[in-house]
């Protein structure tokens, strides 16, 4: 049997601060009474990894394969808050799951609990195919709503949990980079060779990007970005776990989406599983892993199937973030407005995540903030180096801009 990895990460709902102590159980999907770990949450609110059994990796790279991971149900306790369980967390082989779990205050006397399940993953499921729509969308007119002159990274996706005809259906604020490493981690393998989960990691960007510039939905009436319905757009499941694997590959290219020179917009990239539907001018999902297995690039992929003109660009602007990346790689030596901007939002991070120490503000990048990046990256799951490269500065600017929020 091989195994894969589980770690959850707990917070305060109300204010994003992490909960330490909170009781985690992990048992067998369907199974309560077999229970295979318990843990609690550290100071960070995270629990130490659980290596959970798994299936053989090959059946994630082979279509028509067995079920090629294993499902868990998590259960989250904590006094004074609501307890919750996400039944169906998908571990699988080789790979590391995150699950982040956001607690709810509960009223006095009230044992209140809440309950989700993550369904089937698409290339294991059956979902509804894509409805094909034209790669260049028409730009809609000013009027009443505002018309993008630029891309721009949002600071959220309002993702509608349904049919974009389904008003039934609820609306959830996704923050922009967890909402494609969601869809990401609910439409492909995390065990697929790097290169094809970074063509399709810039395919899921593209196609949210085509959404946000054109204002696909509101231009129609709607009050949500995009949906979560495979037949309109692409999949998205709420509260499900994500795998480090994308994750990592999401925060190095989440500005960059694929274009061609005769367009103004982020192309419309549709794509399918190449196996239970074919899709003729889209990606292969299936097949785009062969590829990356036979040591094609992801541009080379990615050209495959939308042409050998497509080019990368990436958005200058993102919104939420007060200073955008200078540009350069902090490390020790380096000094300058840009260290003082991370020595300061570290201290205000530090006020929620107390492992990170206290640093003096004097512009400097010295052992002492060495040892503090490595600390923040630790904790949010970045590769720790100690320095402040493209995605460490954004995941530090996004915290910062969460906990000054929040406290005000």
């Amino acid at each position: 049997m091989s195994t894969g990895k589980l770690q959850i990460n707990v917070f305060d709902g109300s204010i994003a601060n992490p909960l330490s102590n909170s009781t985690v159980s992990v048992t067998i999907s369907g199974q309560p009474e077999n229970v295979v770990g318990e843990v609690l949450t550290n100071s960070s609110g995270k629990t130490d990894t659980l290596t959970l059994d798994a299936p053989p990796v090959e059946y994630s790279l082979n279509p028509g394969s067995p079920k090629p991971y294993s499902d868990y149900d998590v259960i989250i306790k904590k006094d004074g808050f609501e307890s919750i369980t996400i039944n169906g967390v998908q571990i699988l082989p080789d790979a590391i799951a995150a699950q982040n779990i956001y607690m709810k205050k509960s009223d006095d006397n009230e044992n209140s609990e809440r309950s989700y399940t993550i369904p089937d993953h698409t290339l294991y499921g059956t979902f509804p195919p894509k409805i094909a729509e034209e790669a260049v969308k028409p730009l809609p007119e000013a009027s009443g709503f505002v018309v993008l002159d630029k891309v721009v990274i949002p600071e959220f996706i309002v993702v509608h949990d349904g049919s974009p005809y389904d008003d039934s259906a609820p609306n959830y604020w996704i923050p922009y980079q967890d909402y494609i490493k969601n869809v990401a981690s609910s439409e492909i393998y995390a065990t697929w060779p790097e290169e094809a989960i970074k063509a399709n990691v810039l395919v899921i960007i593209s196609f949210t990007l085509n959404r946000v510039f054109t204002e696909w939905y509101r231009s129609r009436g709607k009050n949500f970005t995009i949906t979560s319905s495979t037949a309109y757009d692409q999949k998205f499941v709420y509260q499900r776990n994500i795998f480090q694997e994308i994750s990592n590959v999401v925060d190095d290219i989440f500005s960059t989406f694929i274009t061609k020179p005769s367009i103004d917009q982020p192309l419309f990239t549709q794509y399918c599983d190449g196996i239970n539907v074919t899709c003729p001018g889209w990606l292969s999902q299936w097949e785009s892993k062969n590829l990356g297995e036979q040591g094609e690039d992801y541009i080379n992929i990615l050209r495959r199937y939308y042409g050998s003109e497509i080019y990368l660009e990436s958005a200058t602007e993102v919104t939420g973030i007060p200073i955008s990346f200078p540009g350069e790689t902090l490390d020790v030596g380096s000094s300058g407005d840009a260290v003082r901007t991370i020595q300061r939002q570290l201290n205000s991070i530090s006020n929620n995540y107390p492992l990170i120490p206290k640093l003096a503000v004097d512009g400097n990048y010295g052992q002492s903030t060495l040892d503090a990046v490595k600390t923040f990256q630790k904790i949010f799951d970045l590769p720790q180096t100690g320095y402040v490269d493209y995605k460490t500065w954004y995941e530090i600017s996004k915290v910062y801009t969460a906990v000054m929020r929040l406290s005000n």
